[in-house]
């Protein structure tokens, strides 16, 4: 898919930001506009795109500008890194304690999902689509997890139920940006976790427990090294 002139320009403000010292400014809002040569408005776009992304910030006043960002604190999730606002180490430990009551809730799900937890699986696996589609990472990464979520609402279990909302919610919330991990192209990566997450859900609604549990342990496995930093 081709991309904005937003995309580009912000691909732009990351490339020199990614050449200049952490805190070293990079020039002002006009001059890199210039540079990009597009409109006030879409300036303004990739400006929120390469924030969100953590590479810059604004200083405003005499001496102000843009500047390069110190690099965010990431974790790896599988072929992706999760770019956070927090200290690495509680998100990598939410991650790999939810990766283990996956199992549990799995187990639930597939005696006690009803046709209507079903069907509200499935409309969170067309938002992932649409998501994988559009190239939107955030939106993708947010759908995964309302999906996770789903699956663990179907569990008769309050205390588990509540532990692993929990743990989706702090990841959730610390979550700046998605980023490829080792030259990974994203609409590859969600393409697949995309199919990897309709097949678990085709499988709890078969009552397929070999089959849903062989895809859980796949979708762990990939996320394994999430337990350790990425390297920015």
């Amino acid at each position: 898919m081709r991309q904005s002139r937003a995309e580009i320009a912000a691909d732009f403000l990351m490339e020199v930001a990614g050449q200049a010292l952490p805190g070293e400014r990079i020039g002002s809002r006009e001059e890199l506009r210039s540079q990009c040569q597009v409109s006030v408005g879409t300036f303004n776009e990739a400006l929120r795109i390469a924030q969100s992304r953590g590479v810059i910030t604004v200083r405003p006043g005499p001496g102000g500008g843009l500047f390069a960002a110190q690099p965010p604190p990431m974790v790896r999730l599988g072929n992706a890194v999760l770019a956070l606002d927090t200290d690495q180490t509680s998100v990598a430990e939410a991650i790999r304690i939810r990766n283990a009551l996956d199992p549990l809730l799995i187990e639930d799900a597939l005696w006690h999902a009803s046709p209507a937890d079903l069907a509200a699986m499935r409309g969170i696996l067309q938002d992932m689509r649409r998501a994988a589609d559009t190239r939107d990472a955030m939106a993708f990464m947010h759908a995964n997890w309302r999906l996770h979520a789903a699956i663990a609402a179907v569990s008769p279990h309050p205390v588990l139920r509540s532990l692993y909302t929990s743990l989706l919610d702090l990841i959730e919330s610390h979550t700046l940006s998605i980023l490829p991990d080792q030259e990974q192209a994203l609409p590859d990566v969600f393409a697949r976790r995309h199919a990897l997450h309709a097949a678990l859900v085709e499988a709890i609604a078969a009552h397929d427990r070999e089959r849903a549990m062989s895809l859980i342990a796949e979708h762990d496995t990939a996320d394994a090294s999430a337990n350790e930093p990425a390297t920015p």
